[in-house]
């Protein structure tokens, strides 16, 4: 593949040189960075779309303040791969996302450029007030600069911060990249409402809230700038308002792709800023390339492609992924009853509800970036009988526990949680496995906690969530594609806490709970080798947990290992507190949990991730041996 030619991109030490360049050449460096991180995504895959968005943007902040001393914090941290190319990290961007490779987020432990990791959503400008703070106690940083999405700033902790940084009125930046795009088309009043920025009087682009700032300006733009001020301190509009009330001075909409206009206003605002000032920068998602900009998303998220032809490389088929596996059993759900509604937080795709969508497009909602007012949303709606299914990724779902402890729980009301990408899910790394959630909800009175085996259990859970009227209800799957097995034509509701035995063996049992159980199966054909026979059960349910089945897993074996792809103190530990509750370790019963270790786990494919966290067959076989007092060699641990 031939890669770009990028003569001043070759020649760049780092972001200080940015300091001393023109604005044309530092148009011409930005063609070439574009171009640099299109052709690396091209060979890794990953976030394309909102980087190529702030190529314009990241040169200028770099050629602005001065980083790392200054504290660029961004958003969510999709949109960051100019940023590591420029600083420093170049030699490693093809490594984005794999193992051993770079992160496709912001991470304190890559560079001192990153000065605060970010994958979730809205925290940019709460870090950034927390950077502020140091400075003015007398900490060896400059100012901090939030980059933060028209998405992201929906979300209530970034309203939450601006509150609280425009009552602590302290210098801080925040540059608000609106490109009227986040993952899917942003909703809600707040997109209306910076939609309603765009003006068509050339005049009017820069809206300068410090009086000021104008004096700084060159001569042409100072009645611009007078006349969009009036505008924003409602003397004819009501432009930037909204922000002004919050306590920050407003400056924008500015156009994002403009390199002059971008150094005249960041250096403008530097200069004069003594206060919280919100920069309002218009952004296009996917800029400069034509297969993003075209694409639905914008080329969010991408596979390896042509760069050439933007064509993304197709999989390799096989079996439904397990997201559209449930879109599908939801959808055919709703079918039959019309009570069955969803909820998603900004990602009717990436959790497979916008098939249900598609059919019926008034019985699904998305919230936005709003995890916590999605529960609660749900939680109402299942008040008054209604059927909601919350469908959140389980590492998204953290951020609404509070939500799912007070409004749901408590009140004992039918939420049904679909959660997505549970369990290790590869190329994102530690930010986004789904590893807390079968501990953190199955703590929870009154909760049912479930977990899919395969994709035709998720199917059957799907109907068991829908009929359950008793409390609420979650059930937990993972990323990427199923194993293949036959789905049901009719699906079943399961019994409430009822496992399920695979096959029967005498030596040792294991208990499996998820999407794990093929692994667990391969174990014990590698101990069946060895002549050693296996139980393999499905618990399905980590609560209310079968104590039927894992007594009489207890009695008539020697040993007995559960195994889950989550952290410690979920489903093992539950099974453990039930064994001594019921004296079924005073016998000296061999019990073994294998779970994720007590460490984040950085990406890598999914099954490199779970042989680092020690879970394959083999490890798996060889943790029996050990129980069962029999040498592990046969079967030996990694290296």
């Amino acid at each position: 593949m031939t890669r770009p030619t990028t003569p001043l991109l070759d020649q760049l030490s780092g972001p200080e040189a940015l300091r001393d360049m023109e604005a044309g050449t530092l148009r011409r460096l930005a063609d070439e960075l574009r171009a640099e991180v299109i052709s690396a995504v091209s060979e890794t895959g990953g976030h394309l779309g909102s980087s190529l968005g702030v190529v314009e943007l990241t040169l200028a902040i770099h050629a602005v303040f001065n980083t790392p001393v200054d504290k660029l914090v961004f958003d969510v941290g999709h949109q960051c791969y100019p940023h590591k190319v420029l600083t420093g990290r170049r030699d490693r961007i093809r490594s984005l996302r794999q193992k051993d490779g770079l992160s496709g987020f912001t991470k304190r432990a890559e560079s001192a450029y990153d000065p605060f990791g970010a994958a979730h959503s809205s925290t940019s400008i709460s870090a950034a007030l927390g950077f502020t703070v140091a400075r003015d106690m007398g900490k060896p940083t400059g100012d901090a600069i939030a980059v933060i999405g028209d998405g992201a700033i929906s979300a209530g902790m970034a309203y939450e911060a601006m509150n609280n940084a425009g009552a602590e009125g302290r210098r801080l930046f925040v540059i608000l990249n609106d490109n009227e795009m986040s993952i899917a088309p942003p909703v809600g009043a707040m997109s209306a409402y910076l939609s309603s920025q765009y003006p068509s009087n050339p005049l009017h682009r820069m809206k300068s809230l410090a009086e000021g700032m104008e004096s700084a300006l060159p001569g042409p733009m100072r009645e611009g700038a007078r006349r969009a001020r009036e505008l924003v301190t409602g003397q004819g509009g009501q432009s930037g308002a909204l922000f002004e009330a919050l306590g920050f001075d407003y400056l924008g909409p500015i156009d994002g792709h403009d390199m002059g206009q971008l150094l005249t206003v960041l250096r403008s605002a530097r200069a004069r800023a003594t206060g919280p000032v919100l920069i309002h920068c218009c952004t296009v998602k996917g800029k400069g390339y034509a297969p993003a900009e075209k694409a639905a998303d914008c080329g969010h998220g991408v596979s390896k492609f042509d760069p050439d032809t933007g064509v993304q490389a197709k999989s390799s088929g096989g079996p439904p992924a397990y997201t559209k596996v449930f879109g599908s059993a939801l959808t055919e759900a709703a079918a039959r009853d019309p009570d069955v509604v969803a909820v998603t937080a900004a990602m009717p795709s990436g959790t497979g509800v916008n098939i249900m969508a598609e059919r019926f497009p008034g019985r699904v909602f998305d919230v936005g970036i709003a995890e916590q007012h999605a529960v609660t949303f749900c939680a109402a709606m299942a008040a008054e009988g209604l059927k909601p299914f919350a469908a959140i990724y389980s590492t998204f779902l953290q951020r609404a526990y509070d939500q799912v402890v007070h409004d749901v729980a408590l009140q004992g009301l039918p939420v049904r949680f679909a959660i997505d990408r549970a369990g290790l899910v590869g190329a994102d790394g530690a930010t986004h496995a789904g590893a807390f959630d079968v501990g953190y909800l199955s703590t929870l009175p009154g909760f049912t906690v479930m977990a899919a085996a395969d994709e035709a259990e998720l199917v059957h859970m799907v109907e068991t969530a829908r009929q359950h009227e008793a409390g609420p209800i979650a059930f937990r799957y993972p990323r990427g594609a199923g194993t293949g097995v036959a789905l049901p034509e009719t699906p079943q509701a399961l019994e409430i806490g009822r496992g399920r035995v695979i096959s029967e063996g005498s030596d040792v049992a294991f208990l499996s709970f998820g999407a794990h159980l093929a692994e667990v199966q391969a174990a014990a054909a590698l101990l069946a080798e060895e002549g050693i026979s296996a139980t393999v059960a499905d618990a399905r349910f980590a609560k209310p947990l079968d104590m039927a089945l894992v007594g009489q897993l207890a009695r008539h074996h020697g040993a007995l290992l559960t195994v889950e792809q989550g952290a410690e103190g979920g489903f093992g530990a539950r099974v453990l507190q039930g064994l001594a509750a019921s004296g079924a370790l005073d016998r000296g019963l061999a019990v073994r949990n294998l779970h994720l270790p007590d460490r984040f786990i950085d990406q890598a494919s999914p099954a490199e991730m779970y042989a680092d966290a020690g879970l394959t067959a083999r490890d798996i076989a060889a943790a029996a041996l050990s129980a069962l007092g029999r040498d592990a060699n046969v079967v030996p641990l990694r290296a």
